[in-house]
């Protein structure tokens, strides 16, 4: 074992003192294949931190929200929608939420006006108050103790006092939002007070959401139920997609750089014909050859893609992937300024190298082999 470990040691010695005869070349190689990893590494980082982010915050949300549906549309919800909810074995609590959206035209932006429920003691609010997320701030150049003035559909300015800003950490969602109490909502959207933009349920197992779901469904009819986990998966659909998007439009470059990293690691010049036919002349073995040149192959490779990965991972966490974020979250008037925290998936880091080492390195064992098994004299002429 001692005596493999040393061979092995003096090849990978042999073989870093054969690429800096080649080091144009291999340099080249090693840039080219870094610059591939590092896309596709930033890409899927990206999208899976993104995920992760959306559902960290979406534990909070309602396990199940119940909607009225007019017209293939979503509509306002009765109030006395919510007692019969109430009554339903496995539902520990139905409640009454309002939320709506509403168009800035000053600074040409679309604001989140909601409600918060009433068991949100941090954000509890008086007629005249506001809390506003960290987008609306930065749009509206707001700091606390000052006003905010939205211009209703119909009716007077209404003038709220910003008491505080929502925490920076949960701006993925809560960027464009603003929370302002019950009575100064119904009078900015003229609501009556017997109607609710949709019910949240909240469900004492979750085991029991499907039969729940079903039973609401089927004894109310024109309802609609959307689960916190039918948020979830949109939310991962839609980063999946963009994700995919980004790729197909990256793919044609991605597939060039492909094909030279393999024309390259595939054909062998002539010095490298020779430096081979030289080696067998003097007494190397088929074995040896391509384990140099194995090592060779595995250097360039794992190399490029440690590299283009620890790069990837600071530009994705660090840098908050300035070259991908507004192709992967979206973008708008006010712009969600959010820091991800650092998560890898393992599986897609495996699966990354499996198709991006072990080609490359497999590629060059076969131009390899031809010249080894070849005679040394035919080799070098």
């Amino acid at each position: 074992m001692k005596n493999y470990l040393s061979r092995q040691r003096y090849l990978m010695d042999f073989t870093l003192h054969s690429m800096l005869r080649r080091k144009v070349k291999n340099l080249v190689l090693f840039v080219v294949y870094f610059m591939v990893i590092f896309i596709l590494a930033s890409v899927m980082l990206f999208g899976q931190a993104v995920r992760e982010e959306a559902a960290a915050l979406l534990k909070n949300a309602p396990e199940a929200t119940v909607q009225q549906i007019k017209m293939g549309r979503h509509d306002l919800v009765n109030k006395e929608l919510i007692a019969p909810l109430n009554d339903i074995r496995g539902v520990k609590k139905a409640e009454g939420r309002l939320w709506g959206y509403y168009f800035d035209p000053v600074n040409q932006a679309n604001y989140t006006l909601m409600v918060p429920s009433a068991d949100d003691k941090q954000h509890q609010i008086k007629p005249g108050q506001s809390i506003i997320g960290p987008g609306v701030a930065a749009n509206r150049e707001l700091i606390r103790d000052k006003f905010l003035l939205l211009l209703p559909p119909v009716g007077p300015l209404m003038k709220l006092d910003v008491i505080d800003h929502l925490d920076p950490q949960s701006a993925l969602v809560s960027a464009d939002l603003v929370l302002l109490s019950e009575p100064d909502f119904r009078a900015f959207f003229r609501l009556p007070a017997d109607v609710y933009t949709d019910i949240g349920l909240t469900i004492r197992n979750e085991r029991e959401i499907a039969t729940i779901v079903n039973k609401i469904t089927s004894k109310f009819l024109g309802t609609r139920v959307v689960t916190r986990s039918d948020i979830l998966r949109t939310y991962e659909s839609i980063f999946t997609w963009r994700e995919g998007l980004l790729l197909a439009l990256l793919g044609a470059s991605i597939f060039a750089f492909v094909i030279f990293v393999f024309d390259k690691a595939s054909g062998l010049s002539a010095e490298e014909r020779r430096e081979i036919g030289i080696l067998k002349a003097i007494g190397w073995e088929t074995g040896d050859v391509l384990a140099m040149k194995f090592w060779e192959g595995g250097l360039i490779s794992a190399g490029a893609f440690l590299l283009g990965l620890v790069l990837a991972y600071l530009h994705v966490f660090f840098f908050q992937a300035g070259l991908l974020e507004p192709v992967l979250t979206g973008w708008s008037v006010i712009y969600p300024d959010f820091h991800l925290a650092p998560h890898i998936d393992i599986l897609q880091i495996t699966t990354l190298a499996f198709f991006t080492v072990v080609p490359y390195t497999a590629a060059t064992i076969v131009p390899i082999w031809r010249a080894a098994v070849t005679d040394p004299d035919s080799v070098m002429r």
